[in-house]
């Protein structure tokens, strides 16, 4: 691809390494971009930096968050005796788009994958395991992909927590196997949440 111009064509090029972004639907970003007023191209620049300088991660269930404690572990409302395990952010907010699950998070960033050279120790397993030790849980709820991944995840968190007087469940397998929580339709993951198993016999299947 030719490029009259080096500003355009460095443009292009740093917004091509986004994920999903080539470099045509690249170019044709910054196209839109020099088309607008000045402002609109400070203010999503300004966006972006802000969002990498400031943004927080929740210090209890390491969500992303403006303050150390995000708004849904800040919530009194919210059953904080309920704890729904994600592998990413972005299952947050596919969860909380359905309005079925009440309680709150635990995000560990991923998921056991030793092909990728991802342990335990590499994701938030060990700050959970401190909290359900040092909070009062009364149940943990395991939303994770259903993938060989995401079951060696569950077996391995399930293992640590045996021991402890405390319940664990899975959403239900409305979710296809290896599909991402994320990718799934509002209806079918809200009633996963609803209609959850115990963990334990989820790992049997």
């Amino acid at each position: 691809m030719e490029f009259s111009s080096k500003l355009v064509e460095r443009a292009v090029s740093e917004i091509a390494l986004l994920p999903g972004i080539g470099k045509r639907s690249a170019l044709r970003l910054v196209l839109h971009l020099l088309r607008q007023p000045k402002d609109q191209a400070k203010h999503l620049s300004s966006a972006i930096a802000e969002v990498r300088e400031h943004i927080k991660y929740c210090k209890s269930c390491y969500n992303i968050s403006d303050v150390e404690l995000c708004d849904i572990c800040q919530n009194p409302l919210r059953d904080h005796n309920l704890v729904c395990v994600v592998e990413d952010i972005r299952d947050v907010m596919a969860i909380e788009s359905t309005s079925q699950f009440k309680g709150v998070y635990h995000v560990l960033g991923g998921k056991i994958s030793p092909m990728d050279g991802i342990g335990p120790h590499d994701l938030k397993i060990p700050e959970l395991i401190e909290r359900v030790k040092n909070h009062e849980i009364s149940e943990l709820i395991f939303a994770l992909s259903a993938s060989m991944e995401g079951d060696t995840t569950n077996f391995y968190i399930y293992n640590q927590l045996k021991k402890f007087p405390i319940k664990m469940t899975s959403i239900a397998r409305g979710i296809g196997v290896n599909d991402e929580i994320e990718y799934a339709d509002q209806i079918t993951l809200g009633r996963s949440i609803l209609h959850r198993i115990p963990l334990e016999q989820s790992l049997k299947m």
